[in-house]
């Protein structure tokens, strides 16, 4: 199967959407009514006040300056920087087309005077999500797949094109489908609620994501992949102590067949409650030592350890209200109706999602540095943990010590060059910092 091509359809919407079209979104913003700049901030506000509430304050190891080129050969470092820096390249040009697709489309349903707005029927409200959602897929696709060929070059991808294009279209099925039940649901709130919709929009995406991490693991992740129970044996046994030491409850360990689509290697925990379950990679089975095995899963058991799945939960709860609001005054901004079009809501999602991506990705890596600090005092093993992240950065083809605006802007957990520094710390004999204790009440008297 070659890379796909961009269809005749598409392409005559992207040769309908000139350059004018993202000037006139700016124009647009720019009116005198800025309610939605003001709901913006507010929410940035809230999400700046959410991450000081719920960033960790215990279990922390302070890194150490480290130097990529002690770790890396400077001709490893200059193949990865040139690797990610196409890789980005390509992205950000993926993402432009889906904005440039995304405003001319909003501004063909504001010429249109809404006679297919968000108060339409149910049935029309669907295809018009599920369409949105196909469009969205396929405008980027030809760049998609030139980031997969540099992969496959590179030696990250393994799957072939064939099976790409199978991933593809159960990926572009699904999201059609929740795109469907998403411009129904959103239509049928401002039916109800009018301009205060995005209260129970809020209350529902906490809901979805909830539902999601219970049921994901059980219900979502074997459409694309295959899951095997680790057979009764050292390593199962290896991870099942670890996990008790962690004071982690695990329902089951399993080897996932990651090297049918990719060479990397990783580990994860997810699930609640029952669903709760180890994630091998079957290529981390296969290249790495069991030292550094234990070492990946330490650190993912560390988000167990420190419920830092209901830390992101909560963290999205309290920004759910005020992100939502921020969104339905920047849809009504751009479609210029009080109840706006599944076009100008995505591409509002698309703007406010960017915007609170700051803080939620500085929240993340700060959980991540927690999670490498618990993985060497669960492990006692710096060694291992260095040569691992020295192994996988290679095998990856990542940037040991990226600028710091990329990690800013795009970074969930932190650069090669802190996690280095972290464990030369640990070496040094720094330890996790202790758990701050409250502060015991006293009485008048004292006691």
């Amino acid at each position: 199967m070659q890379p796909p091509r961009l269809g005749e359809p598409l392409a005559a919407i992207l040769r309908a959407a000139p350059a004018h079209s993202i000037a006139w979104a700016v124009l647009t913003l720019a009116e005198r009514d800025r309610r939605w700049l003001a709901a913006l901030a507010t929410a940035l506000a809230v999400g700046e006040a959410a991450v000081l509430a719920l960033r960790p304050r215990d279990g922390m190891i302070a890194a150490r300056p480290v130097d990529a080129r002690d770790h890396f050969a400077p001709a490893d470092i200059a193949a990865a920087r040139r690797y990610g820096r196409g890789q980005l390249a390509l992205g950000a040009a993926a993402a432009a087309m889906e904005g440039v697709v995304l405003v001319w489309l909003v501004r063909r349903d504001r010429r249109a005077e809404h006679a297919a707005d968000a108060a339409g029927a149910p049935a029309e409200l669907a295809a018009r999500g599920a369409g949105l959602s196909l469009v969205l897929i396929v405008a980027p696709l030809p760049l998609r797949a030139l980031m997969r060929a540099r992969a496959l070059r590179a030696g990250l991808a393994t799957q072939s094109w064939r099976g790409w294009g199978g991933d593809v279209a159960r990926s572009s099925a699904l999201g059609a489908a929740f795109a469907a039940a998403a411009a129904v649901i959103a239509g049928a709130l401002m039916h109800r609620y009018g301009e205060r919709w995005w209260r129970a929009a809020a209350a529902g995406s906490v809901v979805v994501a909830v539902g999601v991490t219970i049921a994901g693991p059980v219900v979502l992740d074997p459409i694309f992949n295959d899951f095997v129970a680790l057979p009764d044996g050292e390593l199962r046994r290896e991870v099942l102590e670890l996990a008790q030491r962690a004071g982690v409850s695990v329902g089951e360990v399993f080897s996932v067949d990651a090297s049918r689509r990719t060479s990397t290697a990783n580990a994860y925990v997810n699930g609640l409650g029952a669903s709760r379950r180890v994630v091998l990679y079957d290529t981390l089975l296969a290249s790495f030592s069991p030292a550094e095995t234990r070492s990946v899963v330490a650190h993912e058991l560390a988000h167990v350890r420190y419920r830092d799945v209901p830390r992101l939960l909560v963290y999205l709860a309290a920004v759910a209200p005020a992100g939502m609001r921020a969104l339905a005054r920047l849809a009504e901004r751009l479609d210029g109706s009080a109840a706006p079009g599944p076009p100008a809501l995505a591409l509002a999602g698309v703007l406010v999602s960017a915007a609170l991506g700051l803080p939620t990705r500085r929240l993340s890596r700060a959980v991540e540095r927690r999670a490498d600090a618990f993985s060497l005092a669960l492990t006692g093993e710096p060694d291992a943990f260095v040569s691992f992240e020295q192994r996988i950065t290679r095998q990856n083809l990542a940037d040991p010590d990226p600028p710091r605006w990329q990690v800013t802007l795009f970074g969930t957990h932190p650069p090669i060059v802190e996690r280095l520094g972290i464990a030369a710390a640990y070496r040094a004999g720094e330890r996790p910092t202790p758990a701050r204790r409250p502060r015991r009440l006293r009485t008048r008297a004292g006691s």
